[in-house]
C-alpha cells in the first residue's frame, strides 16, 4: 500500500513552473508523440485521470533535481564519454555500480513480480532525479554511499511536516524525518519498504543495491503493471506526489530507453538545479569536510536551515527578515504551530473487525479495521496507520508485503489490505500503530487452519477385484472438495480396516507396498493435487479371500470407504457326456 505522507511540497513554485515550461519546450522540440518507430512515447502520453496525486509518497515529497535530459539522443561512442567529475545535464552515462544495482533490481523483480514489468530505466530515471545517480556514483565497492545523502528536514517550513519516526536511526535527526540515500526514502517508508539487495543481511537506505530493490518493490505494489501508462503514472506519483515530478521522470525514462553507457564510479554528472531552490543549489545537505571527486567542481554548500529565508540580491548569502514592528508595550507572542491530526491521536480502537480465520493458501474473507481517536474518543481523519504482520509466519497482505500503511478516512477508520494465508498454520498477529505518534499499538489475531475437505468421491466406478496373491488391476483415485470447490493440498490418510464398525488396521487381505517392497496397510502423508485428486498406489492381495474395506480420510473430516474383493477365478463345470443311443 502507498505510504501516506505529508502534504505536497509548495516551496519553489516559481522554479517548478520554470521547469514545467522547459519540459513543454523540450517536448515541442522533440516532436512529442512520436519516437523512432512512429509510436506515441510514454513521456508524451497524457497521464490517465485516475492517476491523480494522493497524500502519499516514498520521499515525503522532498525536493528533487529538476535538470532536464539533453535534446540530443544518447548512444554516445566511448570516445565521447565524460571527463571525470563532469557537470551539467548532457551526460547519459551512469556510474558502473549504480547501473549494476538498477539492472539487478529489474532481474529480481522480473522473478518476484513478473506482472509488474519494471524496466531498470525507470529506476535510473528516479535515481537521476532524486540524487543525481548517488551523487555521480560516489559509492564504495559494496554500493554504499561514501557520504550520507540527506534531504532537508521535513519540518513544515516550505516542506511537508513529518515528525521523527525512527529516533534518528537513518537520518540522524530525532526531531523530524529527512529523505535518506540515493533513492531518497523517508525513514517511515523505509521501515516497511526496505530490502536487502546485495545479500549482506542488512537493509540500508544508503546502499544503492538495497535502495534500488526497495524502490522496485515500492513501484510494483498494488498489482501495478508498469507497461500500462495509467499504472506507471500512479506508481511515479506515489513516489513523489507532483505532476511536474511525473513529467520529469518520464522524460528521463524515455532518454535512458534510447541508450546509455557505463562510466566509472565517482565520475557521473552532478545536476545543477533543484525543485526548492534556484540554479546551483546543492541537491542535499552535505557532510562538513566532505571532498569532491577528483577533477569535479565543488558544489555550493547546503541551503540555509530555513528554506524560506530569501536570498540577498546577487546570491551573496542570506538576509534575515526583521520582525514586524509592534506598538510599544505589546507583549511578544512566539508563533505557534497548530497540531497536526497525528498529534491529536490518543489511542487506537478496533472498528468492528470480525473473527479472522482462513484456510492455508486462501485469502481471508474479512479485513482489519482500526479507528484513530482523541482522548475524548473523537475520530481523527488523515492519520497514517501502519499494519505490520509480526512473528514467524508466511501469511502476508495481498501483494506479498508484510507491512502496509493506510490513511484514516473521514470517520477516522483505516482498513488494512486483505490478508493472504500462507502454509504455516496457527495464530498470526497483525499490529496496528500510528505513524509518527508514540501511542500503544493494537494487536489483532488471525487464525490459519490447515487445508481441509468436507467431501470425497471416487473418480471411477470400476469394480475393485483381485485373485488371491495377485494385483488389483485398477488403482483407487478420489477427488476432494470443500463447499463444492476443489480442495487442493489437503492431507489424507488411507487405511485398510477390519470392518465398518472397527476402523483398526487389518492384518490380512489387500495391502500396499512401501519403497522396500514390504507390506503396509496404512498410508500417511498423502496430499491432494492442484485439482483435488489423490491417486493411491497399487494394491496387492495375499491368499485370503473375501470382502475388505479401504478407508480414506482427510483433514476437515471427509471420509470415503471403498470395497475391495479378493476371490478365486470362477471355473466352468464340464458338460455331461451324451448317453449312447439304444
Amino acid at each position: 500500500m502507498a505510504a501516506q505522507f505529508g502534504r505536497r511540497l509548495r516551496k519553489g513554485a516559481a522554479t517548478t513552473a520554470v521547469a514545467a515550461v522547459a519540459v513543454a519546450a523540450l517536448s515541442a522540440s522533440q516532436a512529442p508523440g512520436v519516437n523512432d518507430h512512429g509510436r506515441q512515447t510514454a513521456a508524451d502520453a497524457t497521464p490517465s485521470p485516475e492517476a491523480s496525486a494522493s497524500d502519499g509518497s516514498a520521499t515525503g515529497n522532498s525536493p528533487y533535481y529538476t535538470d532536464l535530459p539533453p535534446l540530443k539522443s544518447p548512444n554516445p561512442s566511448p570516445s565521447t564519454g565524460p571527463a571525470p567529475g563532469g557537470t551539467g545535464t548532457t551526460e547519459s552515462g551512469i556510474p558502473a555500480t549504480v547501473l549494476d544495482a538498477y539492472k539487478k533490481a529489474e532481474t529480481t523483480l522480473r522473478e518476484a513480480k513478473p506482472g509488474c514489468n519494471l524496466p531498470w530505466q525507470l529506476l535510473a530515471a528516479i535515481g537521476r532525479v532524486e540524487s543525481g545517480q548517488a551523487r555521480g556514483g560516489r559509492v564504495d565497492a559494496d554500493g554504499t554511499t561514501l557520504k550520507p545523502i540527506l534531504g532537508p528536514q521535513l519540518d513544515g517550513n516550505g516542506f511537508a511536516l513529518i515528525k521523527d519516526t525512527d529516533d534518528g536511526a537513518y537520518d540522524g535527526n530525532s526531531s523530524y524525518d529527512q529523505a535518506v540515500g540515493p533513492m531518497q526514502f523517508i525513514p517511515s517508508t523505509w521501515a516497511w519498504a526496505g530490502r536487502d539487495g546485495n545479500g549482506d543481511g542488512k537493509k540500508d537506505p544508503n546502499n544503492i543495491y538495497d535502495a534500488a530493490l526497495a524502490a522496485g518493490h515500492y513501484l510494483c505494489r498494488n498489482d501495478w503493471d508498469l507497461s500500462q501508462q495509467g499504472d506507471l503514472d500512479r506508481a511515479i506519483l506515489s513516489y513523489n506526489n507532483s505532476r511536474d515530478y511525473l513529467n520529469l521522470v518520464m522524460r528521463w525514462l524515455e532518454y535512458y530507453r534510447k541508450g546509455t553507457h557505463e562510466v566509472p564510479d565517482g565520475t557521473g554528472t552532478l545536476p545543477d538545479n533543484r525543485s526548492d531552490d534556484g540554479a546551483g543549489a546543492s541537491p542535499t545537505p552535505t557532510v562538513p569536510g566532505a571532498t569532491n571527486p577528483a577533477g569535479s567542481t565543488p558544489k555550493p554548500g547546503p541551503k540555509p536551515e530555513k528554506p524560506e529565508t530569501p536570498q540577498k540580491p546577487g546570491g551573496g548569502g542570506t538576509t534575515t527578515p526583521k520582525p514586524p514592528t509592534t506598538p510599544p508595550g505589546t507583549p511578544s507572542t512566539p508563533p505557534t504551530t497548530p497540531p497536526t491530526p497525528t498529534d491529536t491521536v490518543d489511542h487506537l480502537e478496533d472498528a468492528g473487525t470480525a473473527k479472522l480465520t482462513a484456510m492455508a493458501g486462501d485469502a481471508f474473507g474479512r479485513r482489519i479495521s482500526t479507528r484513530a481517536e482523541t482522548e475524548a474518543g473523537k475520530a481523527v481523519a488523515k492519520v497514517r496507520v501502519r499494519f505490520t504482520i509480526v512473528g514467524d509466519t508466511d501469511t502476508t497482505f495481498t501483494g506479498g508485503e508484510d507491512v502496509a500503511t493506510v490513511a484514516t478516512n473521514s470517520s477516522g477508520v483505516a482498513v488494512a489490505p486483505a490478508l493472504q494465508a500462507g502454509e504455516k498454520t496457527g495464530t498470526v498477529t497483525v499490529r496496528a500503530t500510528v505513524v509518527g505518534r508514540a501511542v500503544p499499538g493494537l494487536d489483532y489475531k488471525a487464525t490459519v487452519t490447515e487445508r481441509a475437505a468436507d467431501a470425497l468421491a471416487r473418480t471411477g466406478d470400476a469394480a475393485l477385484t483381485c485373485a488371491p496373491g495377485g494385483t488389483f488391476a485398477n488403482q483407487v483415485e478420489v477427488k476432494a472438495t470443500y463447499k463444492g470447490a476443489v480442495a487442493d493440498g489437503v492431507a489424507a490418510t488411507a487405511t485398510l480396516i477390519k470392518s465398518a464398525d472397527d476402523p483398526t488396521v487389518t492384518d490380512k487381505g489387500p495391502y500396499f507396498k512401501d519403497a522396500d517392497g514390504k507390506t503396509v496397510r496404512t498410508l500417511t502423508g498423502l496430499k491432494t493435487d492442484a485439482k483435488g485428486l489423490l491417486k493411491l498406489p497399487k494394491l496387492y492381495a495375499d491368499d485370503t479371500t473375501g470382502t475388505f474395506l479401504l478407508r480414506v480420510t482427510t483433514a476437515g473430516g471427509a471420509t470415503l470407504t471403498v470395497e475391495l474383493t479378493v476371490a478365486a477365478a470362477e471355473t466352468s463345470s464340464p458338460s455331461p457326456s451324451a448317453s449312447p443311443s439304444a
